[in-house]
């Protein structure tokens, strides 16, 4: 088992509206050299949680940090408005499967710290909302 010290949430940093398979997450995540998708759950646009890379597995979504092998990676679909800027486009869908995700983490790891990639990797804006304060009551 791994030593989980941090629940880091990402976006795919897709239009909002636009929905993308596990499948083409793991396609970009495999053309960037990864063996797989890098998050371990993806949270689509109707809030259906998707499995991507087993638990076991060290994250691949934050390689600058150093934090990859210290996370649960989760990732909502969406991150960008149809004007290309970064945003929080997540669905009432995706607010309750995430909140509900994480709770369920955080009961698994409760000494596990809630955050976003930016906030281990200075320069990036992904999640698009600020997830460490979102979540810090769990």
């Amino acid at each position: 088992m791994r030593d989980i010290k941090y629940i880091m949430l990402h976006c795919t940093d897709t239009p909002e509206g636009r929905e993308v398979s596990g499948e083409e997450v793991d396609s970009w995540h495999r053309q960037r050299g990864f063996v797989m998708i890098g998050y371990h759950y993806l949270v689509h646009l109707d809030g259906e949680v998707e499995h991507g890379r087993p638990l076991f597995m060290k994250g691949a979504a934050c390689p600058r940090s150093g934090a990859n092998s210290l996370g649960i990676h989760v990732c909502y679909v969406g991150g960008r408005n149809n004007q290309g800027f970064t945003a929080d486009t997540r669905t009432e869908a995706q607010r309750t499967a995430l909140l509900a995700l994480v709770r369920e983490l955080k009961r698994k790891y409760p000494r596990a710290r809630v955050c976003g990639h930016r906030d281990l990797d200075r320069g990036k804006a992904c999640p698009c909302f600020d997830a460490g304060k979102e979540y810090e009551q769990l």
